[in-house]
């Protein structure tokens, strides 16, 4: 049984994680793929410098083919040259690939797995805001005893929660079907709203 807080940091009831989400023996292989296609996904690819073909000169033949006593050369603009064009140049290019649906969940099931094994996950009865107010959610954190890394999940977007928690370092907020491996992995702690736990249980059960 997991203990339900309020967002005093009082205790005001208990929960029991599904052994099927929160349970199961974390298959670090799996989570190591997803982590590495979800990096892969982020990259921009946006790299990019000039061939031969496309450096501006080098029209001219520097010297004649024979008897000069050089070696031959028929462009300054070769990659040997200073000023020259780049040798197999980066273009923009695309780094996506897709990971199966089932990997990606059984991914999320370990890191999941791993933070209630270690007992990093916090359940609060209801994470709301009335105000947009940065103190008073960094507040609330440290009366739960939230005191690194955070993931912040609540059962929808709201505007009071994201705005409230965004300039604070480190911790990040989702929704419970926006459930991202490579933020739980990095964060210390899961904060999560019990109707988002409720959620989470019903879409990946």
């Amino acid at each position: 049984m997991t203990k339900v807080l309020n967002m005093a940091g009082n205790q005001v009831g208990e929960v029991e994680l599904a052994p099927s989400i929160f349970g199961i023996e974390p298959n670090m292989y799996v989570v190591h793929e997803v982590v590495k296609n979800h990096l892969a996904n982020c990259r921009q690819g946006t790299q990019s410098a000039l061939t031969r073909a496309e450096v501006s000169g080098g029209g001219k033949k520097p010297w004649r083919q024979k008897v000069t006593g050089h070696a031959r050369q028929g462009s300054t603009r070769a990659p040997q040259w200073t000023h020259g064009g780049i040798a197999f140049a980066p273009k923009p290019r695309s780094y996506r690939y897709v990971v199966n649906k089932k990997v990606r969940r059984l991914a999320l099931k370990s890191v999941l797995s791993a933070k209630a094994a270690e007992e990093k996950i916090i359940v609060v009865d209801s994470i709301a805001m009335d105000a947009i107010k940065t103190k008073s959610f960094k507040g609330f954190l440290d009366a739960v005893n939230c005191d690194g890394k955070a993931v912040v999940v609540t059962p929808a977007v709201s505007e009071n929660v994201v705005k409230s928690a965004r300039n604070i370092p480190g911790v990040t907020t989702t929704t419970a079907n926006m459930l991202n491996v490579y933020d739980i992995l990095t964060a210390k702690y899961l904060v999560v709203d019990q109707a988002a736990l409720a959620t989470i249980e019903e879409v990946y059960a």
